[in-house]
């Protein structure tokens, strides 16, 4: 069962290859997204971010679910050395965590179901659990940030997250928060696989931000690794990256 939805201003798409899945399983998922987008969604007025970004909300009377992302942006701002952060002057988008915690927890949601074999994908960061409808594990490309329709990368996963940070959808968008005006020219493409995509995606987040420098953060992360295209379309991969890896469009 595979059904794919516009929610958060992007396609998401779930598949659930146990056969005993119905309907509605898929639809809790997306009510969950949908549940996501009405609370942190920076685009929407009514939106619990922005609520807070209008001073309208204090942080101390958000919900739970607020707090809780506040509390993991300021872990990862941490843990990056300030590569990571959801502030910008005075207002906070935390967009770069919330995505990614989103995918992981609709995914717990079908474990809880009793489901494990699935993915669950959202702008192209992925969680893939067990295997797909052909017993194997699931396969996941990394496009080629010049060229949108061609695969550079196609990656073997189970059990894991992959998330991807760069500019070839969105455009330039991504700056160094430790150089509040300075955008992030040198790399286009930024792929980590992670032990879960939340782990992923914060920390492919926080190194893309880092530059060139950053597949050398993602070397040093145990548990993860990671493949990077510059400006000039050098690739540049972790010692680990290549066991993930089936085949290789040129």
């Amino acid at each position: 069962m595979k059904q794919t939805r516009l929610l958060m201003g992007m396609p998401i798409t779930v598949e659930v290859v146990d056969a005993v899945a119905v309907d509605t399983d898929i639809d809790e998922v997306f009510a969950y997204f949908a549940y996501v987008d009405e609370k942190f969604s920076t685009y929407k007025d009514t939106s619990e971010i922005s609520l807070i970004n209008q001073r309208r909300l204090a942080l101390e009377q958000a919900s739970p679910d607020m707090q809780l992302i506040f509390a993991l942006a300021e872990q990862t701002r941490q843990e990056t050395d300030g590569y990571f952060d959801i502030a910008y002057d005075g207002k906070y988008d935390p967009s770069g965590i919330v995505k990614g915690w989103a995918i992981h927890n609709a995914a717990a949601l079908l474990r809880d179901k009793g489901f494990r074999n699935f993915y669950v994908e959202a702008g192209g960061d992925i969680q893939a659990d067990g295997h797909n409808a052909h017993g194997q594990p699931w396969r996941i490309g990394i496009r080629n940030p010049f060229v949108f329709e061609q695969i550079v990368k196609v990656l073997s996963i189970s059990d894991l997250g992959v998330a991807t940070s760069g500019t070839y959808i969105r455009g330039q968008h991504i700056y160094d928060p430790r150089r509040r005006a300075q955008l992030v020219t040198d790399v286009v493409s930024l792929t980590v696989i992670g032990p879960n995509i939340y782990e992923a995606d914060r920390f492919a987040t926080a190194a893309f931000a880092m530059g060139r420098t950053g597949i050398h953060f993602i070397e040093q992360l145990d548990g993860f690794e990671g493949y990077l295209i510059d400006n000039t379309g050098e690739a540049t991969l972790t010692s680990g990256f290549e066991r993930f890896t089936t085949l290789c469009f040129g």
